[in-house]
C-alpha cells in the first residue's frame, strides 16, 4: 500500500506541473489551450531522444545527463509553443482551442507515424533513470524520485505564484478581463500573451519529461487526448486563476481517476474492462458537470482582488 502511495504522489506531483502551466495560460491570462497533451509529448519525446539508448534504426539515443533532458524537453515545448503561438495566438478563445487541439492531434501521429524519431508505435525503451544505481530497490527509487519531483513541483509553485504577484502578472489578468482596455493603456497585449503561452508550454513539457523519465518508456499511448480534458479537469475543479487549486485539483482528479479505474478492474470480468473504462470518463465529465453547476469557482477560486487605491 505504501509503494502504491508513493507512486500515486509522484504522478500527481507530474501533473500538477502541467496543470500549472494551464493555469497560468487559461487561469491568468484567458488561453483556452485545448492541446496540452501535444506539449507533454513534445517533452516527452525529446527526453527520450535525449537521454536513451542508440538504436540502429532510430535518431537519438545520445545517452546524456537526465538534467540535460529536462533542459532540452522544457526548451523544444517552449519552441515549439513559440511557433504555434505566432500563427494562433491573435484568434479569439474558440478558434485557438481548435487550433491547439488539431497540433496536438497532429503531433499525436507524428509520434505514432515517424519511426525514424520517435520508434513509432513500439516507442523508446530502457531510458535511463537518474541515479538508478545508487538505489537498493524500486521502493528506494521511487522515494527518491518522489523527492526530487516534489521539489521540481514546489520551485515551479513558488515561480508562478512570485510570477502572477508581480506587475506582469497584473497585466495578464488585466488581458484575460478586458483585452480592449489593457491595449488602450499601451500594454502590448500580444507579447504577453506570447510569454505566458510559451512559459506554461515549458511547464509542460517540463511534465512530460519528469513523466518519461520516471516511467522510462514512451509511446504515443502515453499522450492519449483524454489527457487533456483529464487536465482542464483538474484545473475547473481546484479552481482556476488560483495555483493552490490546480494542485488541489490535480489530487482531487486523479484519486477519482485512479480509484474508479481499481474498482473496474476488480469488479468486471476482463472482457468488459473496455467499457469500464469508458466508465471512468464519464465519472470524471459528470464531476466536471456537477462542479460547473454547484461550484464554478471550483473548490478553492481565485481570490478577489481590490486595488489599494479603491477607497482613495
Amino acid at each position: 500500500m505504501t509503494a502504491y502511495l508513493v507512486f500515486f504522489a509522484i504522478v500527481v506531483l507530474i501533473y500538477a506541473i502541467a496543470v500549472l502551466g494551464l493555469n497560468l495560460q487559461w487561469g491568468y491570462t484567458g488561453l483556452f489551450n485545448a492541446g496540452v497533451v501535444g506539449f507533454l509529448a513534445v517533452g516527452g519525446y525529446v527526453m527520450a531522444i535525449l537521454v536513451g539508448p542508440p538504436a540502429a534504426d532510430r535518431f537519438g539515443g545520445f545517452e546524456l545527463p537526465f538534467m540535460v533532458g529536462i533542459a532540452g524537453a522544457m526548451a523544444a515545448s517552449a519552441l515549439a509553443s513559440l511557433a504555434i503561438g505566432l500563427a494562433t495566438i491573435r484568434l479569439r478563445e474558440d478558434y485557438l482551442a481548435i487550433a491547439t487541439f488539431g497540433i496536438a492531434l497532429a503531433i499525436q501521429l507524428v509520434a505514432l507515424n515517424a519511426d525514424a524519431l520517435t520508434g513509432g508505435s513500439n516507442g523508446i525503451h530502457g531510458i535511463r533513470r537518474p541515479l538508478a544505481d545508487v538505489f537498493d530497490g524500486p521502493f528506494a527509487y521511487n522515494l527518491f524520485y518522489l523527492a526530487m519531483v516534489a521539489a521540481v513541483a514546489l520551485a515551479a509553485y513558488l515561480a508562478i505564484e512570485a510570477i502572477v504577484r508581480s506587475p506582469w502578472g497584473r497585466v495578464l489578468r488585466a488581458i484575460r478581463e478586458d483585452e480592449a482596455a489593457a491595449q488602450s493603456l499601451g500594454k502590448n497585449v500580444t507579447r504577453f500573451r506570447m510569454e505566458a503561452f510559451t512559459l506554461g508550454s515549458a511547464l509542460m513539457g517540463l511534465s512530460g519529461a519528469l513523466y518519461v523519465g520516471f516511467i522510462s518508456y514512451v509511446s504515443p499511448s502515453d499522450f492519449a487526448p483524454t489527457i487533456t480534458f483529464q487536465m482542464w479537469t483538474m484545473l475547473i475543479v481546484g479552481g482556476s486563476g488560483n495555483n493552490r487549486g490546480a494542485m488541489l485539483g490535480t489530487l482531487v482528479v486523479w484519486a477519482l481517476w485512479t480509484a474508479s479505474g481499481s474498482l473496474v478492474t476488480d469488479l468486471l470480468p476482463t472482457r468488459l474492462h473496455a467499457q469500464g473504462a469508458a466508465g471512468q470518463v464519464i465519472l470524471v465529465g459528470l464531476t466536471l458537470v456537477l462542479m460547473l453547476l454547484f461550484r464554478p469557482r471550483g473548490l478553492i477560486g481565485e481570490a478577489p482582488t481590490v486595488s489599494r487605491h479603491a477607497g482613495a
